[in-house]
């Protein structure tokens, strides 16, 4: 069997919504999500940091709605920013009125929390005059008393049925753009719930394990929860829930997302953890590396590699390498498409580097322009 059969993964097959023009479901690719952490009232500081999460590449946003403040702001937030950007309710129907109203894309919204039918149908109403999808979210930490007292404590079935529960009520009222998330900061709980919705139900499913944690240890507990899930096909949105800056979770998201061979985005430097035999300082390269070319978005490959051992191997596999050590001390060798091309002294390698992955990017997006480009 071809490498290239293990690497594809066939996702679930489900109906598709639009998160504003980002389309979420059916064969779209799945999207990268964050969540800002301003005070959204402050619509200046909100719209910064949305426009660093938009170079950072991520297709939607969501904002906290908890205050009249918040979704007056949203008028002037979703103005400022490219990306959709999706208000975070809870409760207070009102606030989802608003919002709706004043541009966002979509409503992060329990339809069983927020009161009566009427309200309901008001809410929905609101969704469907502006054009707003809906996030059903479901979190292990706040599932409804009934339910904690018919089933003893969180757990995959109470959480699947407040999820159906809540989708029943939109579905009641004539909608179906929604999407559904059933999120827990337990990595085993979420994905045995996520799998059973995934049975369940034809919508759209976001992704997350929530409270994940900090950078190190929110990064590798969504990784293992997610990447379960997306290897199995599961998830049409993904957001990585990190105490870390939110630009960090957009990195991460991608990151778990071309692991996974599911989504490209930017340069993936596939670098060892370097030893006694390495010919430069590997570690150091490679941070710097990372920092300079984060701001390359074109999908490409690169070989970081201390010797020869495994560095011409690696190189055959990559758009661009280096492999330090062979003849000679104080240089290494530069690999073209796979290709050994010439030696070049280690303390010209980061600029070097740098050069012919912008070089590379520049030239993959003039091929991709003159594909797109009509015929005469």
């Amino acid at each position: 069997m071809s490498l290239r059969a293990y690497r594809d993964i066939a996702r679930r097959k489900c109906r598709q919504i639009m998160v504003g023009k980002v389309p979420v479901g059916g064969d779209a690719p799945i999207s990268v999500q964050t969540m800002t952490n301003t005070i959204t009232g402050d619509a200046r500081a909100t719209i910064d940091q949305i426009r660093a999460i938009e170079e950072a590449g991520a297709d939607i946003v969501r904002v906290s709605c908890p205050d009249e403040d918040a979704t007056k702001a949203m008028k002037a937030i979703t103005k400022a920013v490219q990306i959709p950007v999706v208000a975070d309710i809870h409760f207070h129907y009102k606030r989802a009125i608003e919002a709706a109203q004043n541009g966002a894309a979509c409503l992060r919204i329990n339809p069983g929390n927020i009161g009566s039918a009427q309200r309901v149908k008001d809410v929905v109403k609101a969704a469907k005059d502006h054009g707003c999808s809906m996030r059903i979210g479901v979190n292990a930490g706040s599932l409804e008393k009934e339910l904690l007292e018919r089933y003893g404590e969180p757990c995959p079935e109470a959480m699947v049925e407040s999820a159906l529960n809540h989708a029943k009520i939109l579905d009641d009222n004539d909608f179906r753009e929604y999407k559904i998330s059933v999120k827990a900061s337990d990595a085993f709980l979420a994905v045995a719930a996520y799998q059973q919705l995934a049975d369940a139900v034809d919508c759209p499913i976001h992704l997350g394990i929530t409270e994940a944690g900090g950078m190190i240890s929110g990064t590798v507990k969504s990784s293992i929860g997610m990447g379960m899930l997306l290897w199995s096909g599961i998830g049409d949105t993904i957001r990585v829930s990190l105490s870390a800056d939110p630009v960090e979770e957009v990195r991460v998201g991608f990151d778990i997302l071309k692991s996974l061979n599911l989504r490209h985005r930017g340069v993936n430097i596939v670098s060892c953890p370097s030893c006694a035999r390495q010919g430069f300082n590997v570690i150091e390269t490679v941070r710097l590396l990372e920092d300079r070319l984060k701001h390359i978005s074109t999908p490409m490959t690169l070989s970081i590699i201390g010797c020869v051992v495994n560095g011409p191997g690696e190189a055959r596999e990559t758009d661009l390498g280096f492999t330090g050590g062979g003849a000679g001390k104080g240089h290494g060798q530069i690999y073209l498409n796979g290709e050994p091309a010439y030696r070049l002294d280690n303390d010209k390698l980061v600029d070097h580097v740098v050069e012919l992955c912008e070089k590379k990017a520049a030239s993959i997006e003039a091929e991709r322009g003159k594909v797109l480009e009509p015929a005469q």
